[in-house]
This record gives C-alpha cells, structure tokens and sequence, in this order.
C-alpha cells in the first residue's frame, strides 16, 4: 500500500443530521509523528450524535498561522477541540516544554475565529487547572474525550448545563470550576477510526496505537497516568479491541503498539484480549508491542500474547536494588524481571528493560547494582533513562518535598528560573551520585550495546546518538523513512545492531 503524505487539513464526510461543528486540531510537533488516536475515537462519538467533524493536522505543518487562516476564513465552527498530547519531553537534560508551542497555536486559534476553544489530551489532563489557568482557551476536559465533548456541544447548544458535562474545567466569574474527572464505567470506544490519515501516519511514524483499557490500578510513585486516566482500570470489551485491529489490519495497518500503562494489568483481561485476537486469526496478520509490568507475568501469558501477534515488551523494571524498588513503589523483584526475561527468550518476544535512575536514595552502589543485574538478565536492550519527572499529585512529589523546600533541593533539575512550578519540565537525580552523575552510569555500562545509555549532564557535550529520546531523533526518522516499523526503542535497537 502506498501511503499519502500528511496533509495539514482533512475534512469529513458532513453529516444530513448536522447539529453543531466541531474543529479538532492536532498540536503535536514530535518527529517522528504519532497518530491522535484519541480524536479518531473522539470524532467518531461526536458524528454519532450528529454533530459534524473536520481535522486540522498541524503535526506536519511548516506555517501554523497560514493553515488555520485558510481553514477558519471558509467557516467558522461551534467548537474548537485541541489535543495536547505530552507536557514536555520527558527527558533530561533536554526538558523541552511544549506549552509554549500550545499556547501559539490557541493565540493563532484565536485571531481567525470566534469559536470557544477546549482542551483535551493526556498532556492536558496531567495539568487540567494549571493549563487552562495559564492559556486563553475557554473550557478543558481532564480525562475522556468522546462522551464529555458530545455533551460540551450539548451545553454549547444549550441542552445541558456546563456543571453536567463530564470532566469540564471552565471559567465562572472569574474563578476556575472543576467537574468531576471523565473517567466512565464500563469503557466503549468508537471503532471507526476514519478522521486521521493513519496510513501516512503508518508511513511516517512506524507503528499505529490501540486501547485496550485506560486508567490504572498501580501506585508506581512518579507515574502521571493515574492522573489523566484514573486510578482503576477500565477495561474494553476484547472483542470490540479485536474488531478495531482486524480493520486497522484490512487497511495495511499492521504494526501496532498497545498504548495501555500496562498491558498485562489486569491478567484476565490481557488473556482474553489475547483470546479474541487469536480468534480472528491476527496473529499472523499484525505485529504488536506494548507496556508491560514484571509482575504478574505467567507462563501462560507469554505463550498467548506471541500467539496474538506480539513480538516485543518493554517492561517497567525501574531498578533491581530493594531500595530503590521500594522507592518507585514497585511489587517485584530482581528474580522477576530475570524470569520475565526468560519467558519472553522462551516464547520469542523481543525484550526491552526500562531503568529509572536517579530517584530519591539513589547511590552510586545501587545504580551499580541494578545495572550488572540487568547486564546478567541478558536482554535485547536496556533504556537507561537518568533523572525522574516529577508530577504534582504523585507520591514522588511528596518524597522530594520531604527532603526540605524544593527551590534548594540540591537534587532538582530543571531549566527554568524562579519559583518551582511543576507545570515546566522537572527533574530530581539524587545529589548522592555527585556532579556528573550521567558520566558515572555511562561509566558502569562500559561498551555493552544493549544499553541507551544516558545523554551527557547538560554542562557537558551532548551523545544523542546514544540515547533513546524518541523526539526529533534522526537515526530513528531516517530508518522509518527507509522502511523500518516497530516500537521506536526496537527500531534503534536494530539500527545499533547493524553499526
């Protein structure tokens, strides 16, 4: 199949039932691109309830200002929906921020129409208040998107009031209301998936996303996810998941990533996910990967998911010291992950560890103990990711602060002046791994090519050819370009493979 290129806007097939018009606009920028999978399922609830729906895909976009003047100069919508998609990076020491790109684009949103603007996205829903506070959009969902968008429009046109609509962060009298987060039971997503150009996408960006379930039971202690999908899990139907695959997989789709926290969380539910593919014989006509906890990972489940069609698992191992695990409130333990690793080489699915480190405790005796451990396992490749993002509301918040006044953490990094706000990218690497603590990991890893080791501390030359900061990465958009498909750390593990 011979994808299309990305273009900047891409209209819907209008609706006879026409009620209300709503624009979504893509504001992602990474490179390589990743599909808006939550306005594909946004945009086929708002149609089901017969509104109209148009896309503005600025991901691809050299001039903003110029496609937003065009689209909006034709007609001007009801409502105006962005995505915003990640806060920052994630990553030190780059800490890039993305909330100065959202709020060109609200100003740009702005200018050309007099529509009412609403925020969406996991990026938004980790900082619902703090967002709409510090931009000129008029109203925010945190959490899901289908339902509470129908029932914004449903306010718009005066059918509902605005404290009825579902995870509604909006302004009265001058002062910020919060509803109630939208995270509801039992979770039925649209499966049409027919706004976003997903081919180009597949073309571009190497892989395509699907949900199985959102929010998350966990209490990992610096995890965000909790905050913008809730903290149980909220499951599909596996057979509805199975009918989204096949028909992602009738359009030349067939490399996707399961975008749950952790796919295997429930067990129960990964198995009969894993069941319903099987049954529609997907297995031999996808490739998937996805996010994966160390424990419960049964033998059973291995051999399952490779009959579904997976062929590559991060794990969230974090660390193998007990300090440090008990530290990220993690339930395993170094056997564990060793054990996750071997049924994984038993079963034939690629396995990728992702460390964190840095956290608070973090000595250079336990970064070196986590690290032969992991070196020991033997897997295909390890993300050696160094500093931990801190989220307001997460518990890793509260055990920084517990170390004094955060503005003279010797721990914090960040690259902001002035008072602390968790909005901007920042980071804490324990000060007991001293002044260069990514030279001293780097050190510990030696030459071994499994590892993405960490970049250079930000006083020192970058190594971006080493790391796995999935942004704007050359080596892994060039590879894209030149046919690879996968998850993004498997790409790059494949590349460094033929160095």
């Amino acid at each position: 199949m011979v994808a299309k290129p990305l273009v900047p806007v891409l209209a819907a097939t209008p609706r006879k039932c026409r009620n209300l018009m709503l624009t979504l606009i893509n504001t992602n920028r990474m490179q390589p691109p990743i599909a808006p999978l939550g306005l594909d399922y946004v945009a086929a609830a708002v149609r089901a309830a017969g509104h109209d729906v148009e896309f503005v895909d600025l991901n691809p976009c050299q001039d903003a200002e110029a496609v937003l003047a065009n689209r909006f100069g034709r007609r001007s919508p009801d409502l105006v929906g962005l995505t915003f998609r990640n806060a920052d990076d994630c990553f030190w020491p780059s800490g890039e921020s993305f909330v100065p790109v959202l709020e060109r684009d609200i100003a740009a949103v702005h200018r050309h129409t007099d529509a009412p603007i609403v925020l969406g996205g996991v990026g938004y829903s980790i900082f619902p208040q703090s967002l709409l506070a510090r931009t000129s959009a008029d109203f925010g969902i945190w959490g899901d998107g289908e339902a509470a968008t129908v029932a914004l429009l449903d306010a718009i046109g005066g059918k509902r009031r605005w404290d009825d609509v579902p995870g509604l962060v909006y302004r009265q009298a001058g002062v910020l209301q919060v509803n109630p987060p939208a995270w509801p039971q039992p979770l039925r997503v649209p499966t049409e998936r027919d706004l976003v150009d997903n081919e180009a996408y597949f073309a571009q960006g190497g892989q395509i996303g699907v949900e199985t379930k959102r929010g998350c039971a966990r209490r990992c202690s610096y995890c965000a996810d909790p905050l913008a999908k809730g903290r149980q899990h909220r499951l599909r139907e596996p057979s509805e998941v199975a009918r989204e695959v096949a028909a992602l997989a009738d359009r030349g789709l067939d490399v996707l990533h399961l975008c749950d926290a952790e796919f295997n969380l429930p067990p129960e539910h990964a198995l009969a996910v894993c069941d319903a593919l099987i049954e529609r014989r997907l297995g031999d006509r996808v490739r998937w990967y996805a996010y994966v906890a160390i424990v419960p990972f049964p033998d059973e489940l291995a051999q399952r998911m490779r009959r579904a069609g997976c062929v590559g698992l991060n794990f969230t191992s974090d660390a193998t010291h007990p300090a440090m695990l008990a530290a990220y409130r993690q339930p395993h333990r170094r056997e564990d992950i060793a054990q996750a690793v071997a049924r994984c080489r038993t079963h034939g699915i690629t396995v990728m560890l992702d460390l964190l480190l840095g956290g608070p405790g973090e000595t250079p005796e336990t970064v070196a103990a986590t690290i032969a451990d992991v070196q020991q396992m033997e897997p295909d490749a390890v993300g050696a990711a160094l500093g931990i993002r801190i989220y307001p509301g997460t518990r890793m918040e509260a055990l920084v602060a517990a170390e004094g006044p955060l503005e003279t953490n010797r721990g914090l990094r960040r690259h902001d002046a002035g008072p602390i706000d968790l909005l901007q990218p920042t980071f804490y690497i324990s000060p007991a791994l001293g002044a260069h603590p990514a030279q001293l990991v780097r050190d510990l890893i030696g030459d071994d090519p499994r590892f993405f080791p960490p970049e250079e501390d930000a006083t020192g030359p970058a190594a971006a050819a080493g790391d796995h900061n999935y942004n704007a990465n050359r080596a892994l958009i060039d590879a894209i370009a030149g046919g690879a498909r996968g998850a993004y750390w498997d790409i790059l593990r494949r590349i460094r493979g033929r160095d």
